[in-house]
């Protein structure tokens, strides 16, 4: 395709034309850089890197998307060259049929693309989907200018075309950067996929809840957890140690997580802590219904109370830690002022549905 449109592109003197044959050029180079990648991510872990290589893959996107920047940039100056000194855009009908014929190749491949991307869980692949969809509309674009050169030859479209497919080039740039910065920095996993995880582990017997459930993404198929999981203080310690591992071996069958569970012994069936957990959690309820609490003790003392709990809340929350305990506490007194509020403050892991 880059062939044809720099041969297209040199017999009618159009720069929209030569702009989107370098960026199929661009493509080829990309196309080399993720099959290197998707080789050196497959690679098993080692001593260097004892979560494998995975992460490969999204670094192969960034570069491909740096690449797609570069060419933007480039022509986008040529176009605007163009635009100053138009030159005469000669149509002919090869031209035409070849943008044609292209724009039908890079539909396939965009579908191509798409199934593989799914079968393989692959950023790296749905980055070029999202390029050969774009490309699509910088090939339309370039055929726009090439039938209008032949109806109205005094009319010089071809540089701003040119311009227009630069900047679908780098949106497609910018595009890919977004959607590979995301696993890079570490971001949170699919709310779908959570409620899923979560529901699989709270459907043994034994395990009363969760909290702070933690993914790390180290490239597809490469996802490693933790979590808390709350379990009776009264249960033979052994046999939740069993169903731990239990819920563990399981998960990674079913979910390919590798997960490590916290065990947290909580106390039931005891009215008076009971209360006091219900107590609270009104209360932190009446102050935001975005907040939650778990890991909730009792330590009962002469003097006072100690009612001791670890307060979520969401990220980017307007009020801040210190203020939102002394909110806490202060409720606390006006109900008995011998409850003493030990708290810590800390943010979820996971998104929640809205």
């Amino acid at each position: 395709m880059c062939i044809a449109k720099f041969i297209t592109g040199a017999l009618t003197q159009s720069i929209a034309i030569t702009v989107d044959a370098a960026n199929n050029l661009s493509d080829t180079g990309s196309s080399i850089i993720n099959l290197l990648a998707f080789k050196f991510a497959d690679k098993p872990a080692d001593e260097e890197h004892p979560f494998g290589h995975g992460r490969l893959e999204y670094i192969s996107a960034l570069i491909v998307s740096i690449i797609i920047l570069i060419v933007g940039v480039e022509f986008a100056k040529s176009s605007i060259t163009k635009i100053i000194k138009p030159e005469p855009v000669v149509f002919s009908y090869l031209a035409a049929g070849i943008l044609i014929m292209t724009m039908f190749a890079k539909l396939w491949l965009a579908i191509f693309y798409r199934s593989v991307g799914k079968r393989i869980t692959s950023q790296a692949m749905s980055a070029v989907v999202l390029d050969s969809l774009i490309d699509i509309g910088a090939t339309g674009s370039t055929l726009i200018a090439l039938i209008v050169s032949k109806f109205f030859p005094t009319i010089h479209i071809d540089g701003y075309i040119g311009l227009v497919v630069s900047v679908f080039v780098f949106s497609a740039g910018i595009g890919i950067i977004r959607n590979t910065i995301g696993p890079l920095l570490g971001e949170p996993p699919d709310v779908e996929f959570v409620k899923n995880i979560e529901k699989k582990i709270l459907s043994y017997d034994g395990v009363l809840g969760i909290h702070d459930l933690m993914l790390h993404n180290y490239g597809p198929g490469r996802v490693f957890g933790s979590v808390h999981a709350e379990v009776p203080a009264d249960n033979n310690i052994i046999l939740s140690h069993d169903t731990i591992d239990l819920i563990e071996r399981e998960v990674k069958q079913e979910f390919g997580i590798e997960l490590v569970i916290h065990m947290d012994p909580i106390v039931v069936d005891d009215e008076h802590i009971d209360r006091l957990h219900a107590l609270v959690l009104d209360m932190i309820l009446e102050i935001d219904d975005k907040l939650a609490i778990h890991d909730f003790r009792v330590v009962d003392g002469p003097t006072h109370t100690n009612l001791v709990f670890d307060l979520v809340t969401p990220h980017k929350y307007p009020v801040s830690s210190s203020k939102l305990i002394q909110e806490v506490s202060e409720k606390l007194s006006k109900l008995n002022n011998k409850y003493y509020a030990v708290i810590t403050v800390e943010q979820g892991y996971t998104k929640k549905s809205q």
